[in-house]
């Protein structure tokens, strides 16, 4: 007989022998597959989020700069933009109108963000899908607006826009430059922050030390360390969800462990009988290997695929709140499919290859032993 044929006749054993235990089975592959669904269900979202943001920070400039009074952003006069452009290394600076705008109706904060090449006029505006689907005071074409004066305006909806990340745009609105400050009420010559691009961006730190001699009033924030800070919140927040299933987590191994080490008298005599038969320890081994093999294996795909499910059809309801934070004021998004691989592998290795080993200790004790003493003790 082939090795293959072998553990295929294991494999039809350990079947038939689980079916006849099959209550045990299916309350232990229950436990294990919510296990494996909430833990996949965190890596999955958290690797998600970071997606998005890593998304929407390719097209991010290569530097901000921001004016500071009393340890808070204030409005950059445009007069900075001729002392930064007279910094070797410097291409280009572009100031950026943008801000944000808390409708009551929505309860939500949206982005609002000016364009040099709006294309519309004023007046007018574009926004993502998010917020059409809260906006709640739309009639016909219209999106009513209260300025900073308390000023009731009227914009004509002229655009509905898309992005590879709703992320990007289910809460921006896009409108003239005119139109913002008359929202806002920031005055000409002055802008929101700067947006720098280097000739090398090797030198992005030198050229950042400058901006901040140059003008001690403001400081500079590098693409690099914005895509740092986001990887950090979200494995700090996937990290803190995590730590609060710890409790949840350590119940399951130990009902694990009980299920796995604490063999019945049934399966006692089973090995006694086997081993009266002529069977090998290593064979009775190898049975118990593919009945943990089939468990944990069978609640690893469907945990994964349940997470899937939750995480990217439904958008994580379990856990939004505690991995978005304050973003779940935002509209909704659908966070984009996003599965590393070598995070499944680490999930299998935690949850698969464990318990599939923990199945050969009492095996081995009963299995080692003389059968006639086990036939007994049953």
């Amino acid at each position: 007989m082939s090795w293959m044929e072998r553990q295929r006749s294991f494999l039809d054993f350990t079947l038939s022998s689980m079916l006849r235990r099959k209550w045990k089975n299916i309350s232990l592959l229950l436990v294990y597959t919510l296990m494996v669904f909430l833990i996949s269900s965190v890596v999955f979202f958290t690797n998600g989020l970071r997606h998005e943001a890593e998304t929407i920070l390719q097209d991010a400039p290569e530097m901000i700069v921001q004016r500071t009074m009393a340890g808070r952003q204030a409005l950059v006069p445009l007069g900075y933009t001729k002392k930064i452009k007279t910094i070797r290394g410097v291409r280009r600076v572009k100031p950026r109108l943008w801000g944000y705008y808390y409708h009551p109706a929505a309860q939500a904060n949206f982005t609002i963000m000016s364009l040099d090449d709006y294309p519309h006029g004023e007046g007018t505006v574009e926004v993502g899908a998010g917020v059409l689907r809260t906006w709640g005071t739309i009639q016909g074409n219209d999106l009513y607006f209260r300025a900073f004066d308390g000023e009731a305006i009227d914009l004509r909806l002229v655009k509905t826009f898309t992005s590879p990340s709703e992320l990007v745009t289910s809460d921006l609105i896009l409108m003239s430059k005119g139109t913002f400050r008359r929202l806002t009420g920031i005055p000409e010559g002055f802008a929101t922050d700067l947006a720098v691009t280097m000739r090398n961006t090797r030198e992005s730190i030198t050229i950042a030390e400058k901006v901040s001699l140059s003008l001690p009033d403001t400081r500079t924030i590098l693409r690099e360390e914005i895509l740092r800070t986001y990887a950090a919140l979200f494995d700090w927040r996937g990290g803190y969800t995590i730590v609060l299933l710890v409790g949840a987590f350590l119940a399951f191994f130990i009902f694990a462990w009980d299920k796995a080490t604490g063999l019945n008298a049934e399966e006692r005599s089973e090995i006694g009988i086997l081993k009266g038969l002529g069977w090998d320890t290593s064979d009775i081994l190898m049975i118990k290997f593919w009945e943990g093999i089939v468990v944990s294996l069978t609640a690893f795909f469907l945990g994964v695929l349940a997470a899937y499910i939750h995480t990217f059809l439904f958008s994580a309801p379990f856990f939004e709140h505690a991995l978005k934070g304050w973003a779940v004021l935002y509209p909704a998004f659908q966070v984009q499919p996003s599965v590393d691989a070598y995070q499944l592998a680490t999930l299998f290795s935690l949850t698969v290859l464990p318990y599939s080993f923990i199945c050969l200790v009492p095996a081995w004790k009963v299995a080692s032993s003389d059968p006639d003493m086990v036939m007994r003790q049953v």
